[in-house]
């Protein structure tokens, strides 16, 4: 089946006693033993299984071609599974622009349990020079947040293969819709589901997708089940029904995303316009060819420095400013203000989530921020 058909079949069935079309919510926490004490239905306690997030969980998998999914209550809840499924004393090797939140939970979580570099993993030799005989995981964030920098997948899985170390994607900003990691070789992809998969700012959720069930996959799940970190049924139907939309809402995202970025690119305040999309993207040829799509976050830096930037951001009335990314309104935020005091975000850098509004709207609401 075509991705479309997989996001509205994938995670739905027909209700065999009422004949629904859609499948109903079951908030049940716990489910009836058969007479012998078994359990013939599948479920237990729906910390360890429920029908809404089974239904979540296969949808998830088959628009990332993975075998299994992992749902969770939170992108962060996802990425936290994939550290605590590692042996005490394993070495992590991460983006040096890697999400602010997945990497100040290792920094100050896994102190002392993990031990971690956060380094520039598109520099192949640098890549090399940081593996230790204990690195565990190559963690690689493809498009970069907020910096929209591409990261060659099948390079950094060639090099992990050469010491049998494991590659997780976070592809949150991409979507299985733009780009699917397991193809081209990653053994787990990461989203936080909160943003594109849930698509109007008021779903939380996480998700991580693998390619083998393997004895480590099955350490993440029982990080999941007995963590207890997991989505409610009722947030787990929305998101179904959420993702039936996804391959046409992220289309429309790009849509705007590339006319914005071309705008952007010719406004005479703008110093610099980072889209995967754009042919002036660093890794434009990298993009192209491991994206079917270019995705829709972009960021840009102005000319005036941090003065100009806030004052653009306080000056627009479309664009909302807030945190998060992937809803249908457009968002836009002043990155290195919310990453804190060890960003290494330009100052002069504004991020834009490009959402569905009309594209002649977006651009007269910045055109009149930067007059």
């Amino acid at each position: 089946m075509n991705i479309e058909t997989i996001a509205i079949h994938g995670g739905n069935h027909i209700d065999t006693k009422t004949k629904a079309v859609v499948q109903p919510i079951v908030m049940a926490t716990t489910f009836e033993r058969d007479a012998d004490g078994g359990f013939s239905s599948g479920y237990q306690y729906s910390r360890s299984a429920n029908p809404n997030r089974d239904a979540l969980e296969k949808v998830l998998a088959k628009l990332d071609q993975g075998v299994e999914a992992a749902a969770f209550s939170s992108g962060n809840a996802a990425g936290m599974a994939v550290f605590q499924s590692l042996e005490p004393g394993s070495h992590i090797i991460a983006p040096d622009d890697m999400y602010h939140g997945l990497r100040n939970q290792l920094k100050q979580l896994f102190a002392g349990i993990l031990e971690f570099d956060f380094v520039d993993v598109n520099n192949e030799e640098t890549l090399r020079s940081h593996i230790k005989t204990n690195t565990r995981l190559i963690w690689v964030e493809t498009p970069s947040n907020p910096l929209l920098k591409i990261t060659d997948i099948k390079k950094v899985v060639a090099i992990a293969r050469e010491h049998d170390i494991k590659v997780v994607c976070d592809n949150t900003f991409a979507t299985p819709i733009c780009q699917q990691p397991l193809t081209l070789g990653a053994d787990v992809v990461m989203h936080s589901t909160t943003k594109y998969f849930g698509g109007h700012s008021d779903l939380m959720g996480g998700a991580l997708i693998t390619a083998e069930k393997t004895d480590w996959w099955e350490k993440i799940r029982n990080v999941q089940t007995m963590g207890g970190a997991i989505p409610s049924p009722m947030d787990c139907y929305y998101l179904v029904r959420s993702i039936k939309t996804l391959p046409y809402r992220v289309k429309g995202h790009v849509h705007n995303a590339q006319l914005l970025a071309t705008f952007l690119e010719n406004h005479a305040a703008v110093e610099q316009v980072m889209y995967p999309g754009s042919t002036s993207h660093p890794q434009y040829s990298v993009a192209k060819e491991q994206m079917t799509l270019p995705g829709a976050m972009m960021s840009f830096t102005l000319k005036g420095g941090e003065e100009e930037a806030k004052k653009v951001i306080n000056s627009l009335k479309i664009f909302t400013q807030a945190t998060s990314l992937g809803g249908v309104e457009s968002l836009i935020e002043h990155r290195a203000s919310v990453e804190g005091p060890d960003t290494k975000t330009p100052f002069n850098l504004l991020r834009v989530s490009v959402g569905l509004e009309h594209i002649d709207d977006l651009i007269a609401d910045l055109e009149q921020a930067m007059a």
